[in-house]
């Protein structure tokens, strides 16, 4: 591990544009987008607007930026989150399953002791977990900031981030005074019964704050409120600023830039952990009866416009009030697609940030998501539906670019990114990710030989060969599908090949040290509370 750091070192140091041997780092982890929305990977079918499968290609992403990176450096053939968000989330921090963090799955998380000593309902994942992304990043020199959707339990500068942009940070913070893009829940009313604080009036759809338009954004530890964590808009001047027109997405990108900046100017590396919520469906305010577009899933975004170059964006122009109002042609329709482009975008201006910076060649830059699309994968059992992302690893001095036909998890990019910063991960503090540097700067042609998920008690395992889905269905693997997800069932083992039924032993094998959901739900000596309703769950076969 040591020769590979240090192999690293030297090849970053030959590019460095800044004192520092170190390379910055840029994560940046959508939010619900199967890989098959990646024009990279070559799907024949997508997501449309209203969340049907489609091959018009009028909905069809366009990424020229994230293509070129993905050639430049590499892009994973089969990347697997979780199915769903919380899961993914507390794997991508920590580097480890939910049989160690006890994040099973969403609103499904295991009881422990927070930082205080107090038995909450959900073991903070820093609890369980001490050594997390943010971590390994400040213990070894970076500057460190945390911008977009958090979905973490506890405090967030407990994760490791000296900084931080949340949009919002959770339900929690009904508080904010600045915009009334929210929702407020009716007693009584049911699971999805809410009002539309901006009309007043009762609308269909789950509890949230607005994200995109009229963003809650809080800030934590930005030197206009040094420790404190605050609602933005917090000065005269944005304040001024704000309004319906302020996307979120933009408000993310424009803290870090300024905490890219600050750190650059300081001498120090940065690490950028960038959770954005494009990708995500969320209910439309600008539009909540639904009146000038068709009903989709995916509220509007800002229109951008690529010359072969450089993308240009419009203003957006929002005016009015009480949902109604008039967005002067000035923002795109909805879709899943308008926010993928947005997203290659966005990293088109990181890069040209990174340019003027002139640190672009001594920058990491990793492209990921969470789980598969609303409508499509997220949360699904089916066949590898809800966990296959798109993964782009886009670093100096790698050795592979391009397809890459390997096995990756989310849980791979915690060990990762501690070898590029150099930090050893003590020998007695177990992970299950698997760090990909000895593979992306060598002749290495192998990463894994499987991966492995879950959702509950959902556990999910594949190989080459074959992929055991949560149902407990299993599937041949061995060819690609144009659809990236028509495998054939494996019905009778005595029709396919020794190798596939070789492999099935081997998964098998594998599975019972993670699959926990039953024995070990909460943190370690936390007896099992005796209200966890389990009807809705069944025990996985085991053959």
């Amino acid at each position: 591990m040591k020769k590979q750091v240090l192999f690293l070192t030297v090849v970053l140091a030959a590019s460095a544009a800044v004192a520092t041997t170190k390379p910055n780092i840029i994560i940046y982890f959508a939010d619900d987008i199967s890989a098959r929305e990646f024009p990279v990977y070559g799907s024949s079918v997508w997501t449309a607007p209203d969340a049907t499968t489609t091959s018009d290609p009028k909905y069809r992403a366009k990424t020229p930026v994230i293509d070129r990176l993905a050639e430049e450096g590499c892009w994973i053939e089969t990347a697997w989150a979780s199915v769903v968000c919380n899961p993914s989330r507390a794997m991508m921090m920590s580097g480890r399953y939910a049989y160690r963090t006890k994040w099973w799955n969403n609103g499904d998380r295991g009881r422990g002791h927070d930082e205080t000593g107090k038995l909450v309902h959900t073991w903070p994942v820093y609890q369980s977990s001490p050594l997390l992304i943010g971590h390994v990043a400040q213990q070894a020199g970076y500057g460190t900031f945390w911008s977009g959707k958090t979905q973490m339990a506890g405090e967030y500068a407990l994760h490791g981030f000296d900084e931080g942009c949340f949009t919002p940070g959770g339900l929690s913070d009904t508080d904010n005074p600045y915009t009334d893009f929210k929702h407020k829940p009716i007693k009584g009313g049911g699971k999805h019964a809410v009002t539309n604080v901006d009309t007043g009036r009762p609308v269909e759809t789950y509890w949230q704050h607005g994200w995109y338009w009229y963003p809650h954004v809080k800030l934590m530890n930005h030197p206009t409120a040094p420790g404190k964590t605050v609602w933005w808009p917090n000065t005269p001047e944005s304040q001024k600023d704000f309004g319906p027109h302020t996307y979120g997405p933009d408000v993310e990108l424009d803290f870090a830039f300024d905490f890219m900046e600050r750190k650059h100017q300081e001498g120090k590396p940065f690490f950028v952990y960038h959770t954005s919520h494009l990708g995500h469906d969320a209910f439309n305010w600008l539009d909540p009866e639904y009146k000038k577009w068709a009903k989709s899933k995916w509220p509007n975004a800002p229109i951008v416009k690529w010359d072969g170059r450089n993308y240009t964006r419009t203003q957006p122009k929002i005016t009015g009030d009480k949902g109604e109002y008039e967005t002067h042609g000035t923002i795109t329709e909805p879709g899943i697609h308008h926010h993928i482009n947005y997203i290659d975008y966005q990293i088109w201006l990181y890069r040209r940030k990174l340019e003027q910076m002139g640190i672009a060649d001594n920058t990491v830059i990793i492209i990921c998501a969470d789980n598969g699309t609303s409508g499509y994968g997220k949360i699904s059992p089916e066949i590898q539906k809800g966990c296959h992302v798109p993964m782009i690893i886009h670093a100096p001095g790698m050795k592979k670019h391009g397809k890459q036909e390997v096995l990756m998890s989310v849980a791979d990019v915690m060990p990762t990114i501690a070898d590029l910063v150099g930090f050893k991960i003590p020998d007695d503090y177990k992970i299950d990710g698997i760090s990909m540097v000895p593979f992306l700067f060598s002749d290495q042609q192998e990463h894994r030989d499987w991966i492995y998920t879950y959702r509950g008690p959902e556990q999910f395992i594949r190989g080459r060969k074959v992929l055991k889905d949560g149902r407990g269905k299993w599937f041949d693997v061995s060819t690609d599908q144009d659809d990236l997800i028509s495998f054939d069932e494996i019905k009778d083992w005595g029709s396919v090949l020794e190798v596939h039924r070789a492999e099935q032993e081997k998964l098998l094998e594998i599975l019972p040290q993670y699959d926990l959901y039953f024995d070990e739900y909460n943190e370690p000596g936390v007896p099992d509370d005796p209200q966890r309703k389990m009807k809705k769950y069944y025990r996985m076969s085991k053959d």
